[in-house]
């Protein structure tokens, strides 16, 4: 028996079904049904058992029967499906009928309306599974880990206190390590331009940030103090530093969909489970044209393979 055989399968969750997740999972599979062996469907019955049926891979379907989507145009119904999707597929890992989770891009707006309420799926799962997540993303060039994500421009200075920082740190390391880095090299940006320009251009570098990162060095040798955000992504990819921490989150993903927009894949850390997401959204705009790329949908599940088989 091999390793996978050994374990349960993947959860694969539709995400909205009138936006581009769906397709792009069908694409993938047909692409490549090797990365689609070890995993389980959850969506519509019409969605998720025609294809399963189709390409050979276990199902469960959620929702009511007879549902009709029509690409690009979300409804609250779908919205419902989706989210019936993600509870399935947290509550089974929790039951061991699934080993981590691959979901598909959800609409935040239709979710509200049907009763979500987190800001996010990495805040769903976090709340379903218990721990304290983080957002993390692992693409071909970069992996970085955001400090800060899903809340006001505004609200980041604030937000971003010693402790919030060392966590993000400690995950980066976490990462770093996974992924073969016997001592991790993390970067992490500054806040202010010029990481604060030594309280010239801010003063929470100086107050705040470095004293904390010093206080971890001696655990993180590593581990840098503030840099400027526009330049700490380009020494990334030179080999300088094998995760950066971003202060928040369009300083982080604003670098990584720039670069890797078909290849990164955003990595929830700090829970019990794995689960992984394609770095991008519903797309209604393009759902059903056919030209989606599945590139980062195969990637997020590849990621999940490793991560839960330990072949990182």
């Amino acid at each position: 028996m091999t390793k996978v055989d050994s374990q349960p399968p993947l959860a694969i969750t539709c995400g909205d079904p009138a936006g581009v997740g769906p397709e792009v999972i069908a694409s993938a599979f047909r692409t490549d049904k090797l990365q689609g062996s070890d995993s389980v469907l959850i969506g519509s019955s019409e969605w998720a058992d025609s294809l399963g049926a189709e390409l050979g891979i276990d199902s469960v379907a959620v929702g009511p029967s007879g549902f009709v989507v029509e690409a690009g145009k979300p409804t609250a119904a779908g919205a419902e499906i989706a989210l019936a999707a993600l509870e399935e597929a947290a509550a089974g890992c929790k039951a061991g009928r699934y080993r981590g989770v691959v979901s598909g891009p959800v609409s935040k707006h239709w979710l509200q309306q049907v009763g979500f309420k987190h800001p996010g799926q990495t805040e769903f799962f976090g709340e379903a599974w218990g721990g304290e997540p983080t957002m993390g993303f692992v693409g071909n060039e970069l992996k970085v880990v955001l400090a800060t994500w899903h809340i006001p421009l505004r609200e980041v200075s604030s937000a971003l206190t010693a402790n919030v920082l060392e966590l993000a740190v400690r995950r980066a390391a976490a990462l770093a390590s996974a992924y073969g880095a016997k001592e991790p090299r993390i970067g992490v940006c500054g806040l202010n331009p010029h990481a604060g320009e030594g309280g010239i251009l801010g003063v929470e570098e100086r107050d705040v940030l470095d004293p904390a990162l010093d206080r971890l060095r001696s655990e993180l040798p590593g581990l840098s103090r503030c840099l400027p955000g526009d330049t700490v992504f380009n020494r990334q990819r030179k080999g300088d530093f094998d995760v950066v921490v971003a202060a928040y989150h369009d300083q982080g993903l604003a670098a990584v969909k720039t670069l890797e927009f078909d290849s990164a894949v955003n990595v929830t850390l700090g829970l019990p489970y794995v689960r992984t997401s394609p770095d991008h959204g519903t797309a209604f705009e393009i759902a059903g044209l056919g030209i989606a790329d599945s590139g980062s949908f195969l990637a997020a599940v590849s990621v999940a393979r490793q991560l839960t088989q330990g072949e990182v």
